[in-house]
C-alpha cells in the first residue's frame, strides 16, 4: 500500500509552504505542516498492522520557489523513520498543480493537453501554458542525485524512481543502495518490460519521454504510440 505524501496533492500540499497559509495546528511550522502526513501514516500502521507492506511517496521538493525545500522533506523523513509507520519511501519530487515536468522531464505535450479542454481553455493553454509545462531535459536516473542525501541520511528502504528504464540503471541504483526502483510511463509502452529486462539483462525500453501519455489521464491513462490492435 503506498500513501501519497508527493506532488502537491492533499498531504503534500499541507506539507507545502507555498500552499499551506493555515493558522492552526496544520499550518506554520514543519511539524505543524506535517501532521497530517504523520498522522495519516500512523492511522494506516495501526490499521493494518504488519500484515501488509506500507510506502509513503514523499517529495524531496515540490520544484518550485517557496515550496517543500530537500531540507525540510528529510526532516519529515526522519520522522516517518522514527515513528516506524511506513516500511519504505519513494523519492519523488514536482507540483502537478504548479510544476508537473519537474517530476516527468523530457517533452512537453502542451498541444495534447490543450486538445483535451473546450475551446476557451484550450486556447489559453496554447498561448501560456509554457508557464505551465516546462520543459526540463531528461537524462537516466534524473532524480539520483537527490536522492542521494536521503539515502546517506536515512536507514529506511528506499525507493528511487525517475528515469528508471534499463537494467544498467537499476543495478547502478541497487549498489548506491536503494533497496528498490520504480517504473511508470515506460510500462505503459511496455507492461511486460519488467520480464523482458530479467531474461535479457540489455533490453532498451521503448519509451520515448514524450510524455504524450499525460494527457490520457482524462480518458484512461495509456501510451499513445501503442496500437490498440
Amino acid at each position: 500500500m503506498e500513501l501519497h505524501l508527493g506532488h502537491n496533492y492533499l498531504a503534500s500540499a499541507f506539507l507545502s509552504p507555498r500552499l499551506n497559509r493555515r493558522t492552526d495546528a496544520y499550518g506554520g511550522s514543519l511539524r505543524n505542516r506535517a501532521r497530517l502526513a504523520l498522522d495519516l501514516a500512523r492511522a494506516v500502521r495501526a490499521e493494518v498492522g504488519d500484515r501488509i507492506a506500507i510506502t509513503a511517496k514523499l517529495n524531496m521538493t515540490d520544484g518550485v520557489r517557496g515550496g517543500l525545500s530537500p531540507a525540510d522533506s528529510l526532516q519529515v523523513a526522519h520522522w516517518l523513520q522514527e515513528d516506524g509507520s511506513v516500511d519504505a519511501l519513494a523519492l519523488t519530487a514536482g507540483s502537478s498543480l504548479l510544476n508537473p515536468m519537474y517530476l516527468f522531464r523530457g517533452d512537453a505535450p502542451l498541444k495534447e493537453f490543450a486538445a483535451r479542454f473546450p475551446l476557451p481553455q484550450r486556447l489559453g493553454l496554447r498561448t501560456v501554458g509554457r508557464l505551465f509545462l516546462r520543459a526540463y531535459p531528461y537524462e537516466p536516473l534524473y532524480l539520483l542525485d537527490d536522492a542521494r542525501r536521503f539515502r546517506d541520511a536515512l536507514t529506511l528502504p528506499l525507493i528511487l524512481l525517475g528515469g528508471v528504464t534499463d537494467r544498467e540503471g537499476m543495478d547502478r541504483a541497487m549498489a548506491e543502495g536503494f533497496a528498490f526502483v520504480a517504473m511508470a510511463r515506460a510500462l505503459l509502452r511496455e507492461p511486460d518490460l519488467v520480464r523482458r529486462l530479467t531474461d535479457a539483462p540489455d533490453t532498451r525500453a521503448l519509451c520515448v519521454h514524450c510524455n504524450r501519455c499525460m494527457p490520457t489521464i482524462y480518458t484512461g491513462t495509456h501510451c499513445p504510440l501503442v496500437d490498440p490492435a
